[in-house]
């Protein structure tokens, strides 16, 4: 499958420290840590501020459109949810793969708090790297909003996801200040994504029927030439690596921290930076 896609966009950009070793960084992406792999404390790895990435052509949050028609879940009643395998309001296709129960925890990159009460959007492919709502019209499973508690924690369970060829295994996400604001589609206060660990994907593709193309697909990309993550900081790509446990076939436990910077300034298209491309159909070219 190839998929359209957006370039992504290199505003709000942080002038940041080298924290890792690129050989460290090698390291930490054949494994399933972020934080046991660099040696470094935890606190140097949990308030480094993510960069805007692109939401894709795949977001479903209101900024474009397939065959002619606006694509948005946000606005559609049962969106926020735990569970993102089953399809919710009229749909009701579910998702299979390896099941993935996340602990997202937001916080403000200024001091490392809690961000409470916010809402965070995430959205990924299925085991062979369809996205509901476009590649699969039918099903709006592997999409859902969750609201943060008084420690920033927002949990989900899902599937892990698939890989398709051009991209890094990845998980798509937008934050947003609350509820209200997150299913009016109203500006966010981050979009971007979370990288999914080298072992851990290998092992669950080849340990599982369904990941059909998950193997190859791997085996042609790595994080220095994806499109997305190869513009970021050693630092940052640690930071925002999904650190999971358990074994390939399930369940895994999946943890990351999400620090974002409440200063950097938003477009107010979508909370799109400037540069991100427009609302319509995506452009013809390789999938993000």
């Amino acid at each position: 499958m190839i998929h359209d896609h957006d370039d992504h966009d290199l505003g709000f950009r942080h002038d940041l420290p080298r924290l890792v070793s690129r050989r460290s960084l090698l390291a930490l992406f054949g494994g399933v840590g972020a934080v046991a792999l660099t040696g470094l404390p935890a606190s140097a790895l949990e308030c480094i501020a993510l960069p805007w990435e692109t939401a894709g052509p795949y977001p479903a949050d209101g900024s474009n459109v397939r065959s002619g028609q606006v694509v948005n879940a946000l606005t559609q009643e049962g969106v926020i949810r735990t569970d993102l395998r089953p399809s919710f309001g009229t749909l009701t296709p579910v998702a299979e793969g390896v099941q993935l129960d996340l602990e997202l925890t937001l916080v403000n990159a200024d001091g490392c708090t809690p961000l409470a009460n916010h809402a965070i959007y995430i959205w990924h492919c299925d085991t062979t790297g369809l996205y509901s709502l476009y590649d699969t019209p039918d099903a709006n499973y592997l999409r859902g909003v969750g609201i943060s508690d008084a420690e920033g924690k927002v949990r989900f369970t899902t599937i892990f996801p698939g890989c398709y060829d051009g991209r890094w295994p990845h998980i798509h996400f937008e934050v947003f200040e609350n509820a209200e604001k997150a299913v009016s589609g109203d500006a966010s206060l981050l979009t971007a994504q979370i990288a999914l660990p080298h072992d851990i994907s290998a092992d669950v593709y080849a340990a599982d029927s369904r990941y059909s193309n998950g193997t190859s697909n791997l085996g042609r990309i790595t994080i220095a030439t994806d499109m997305v993550f190869r513009d970021n900081s050693e630092a940052e790509v640690a930071q925002q690596t999904l650190a999971i446990t358990g074994s390939p076939t399930g369940p895994l436990a999946g943890t990351v921290t999400i620090p974002v910077d409440l200063t950097a300034t938003r477009s107010t298209s979508g909370g799109r930076p400037a540069g991100a491309p427009p609302s319509g159909n995506p452009p013809p070219m390789p999938g993000n």
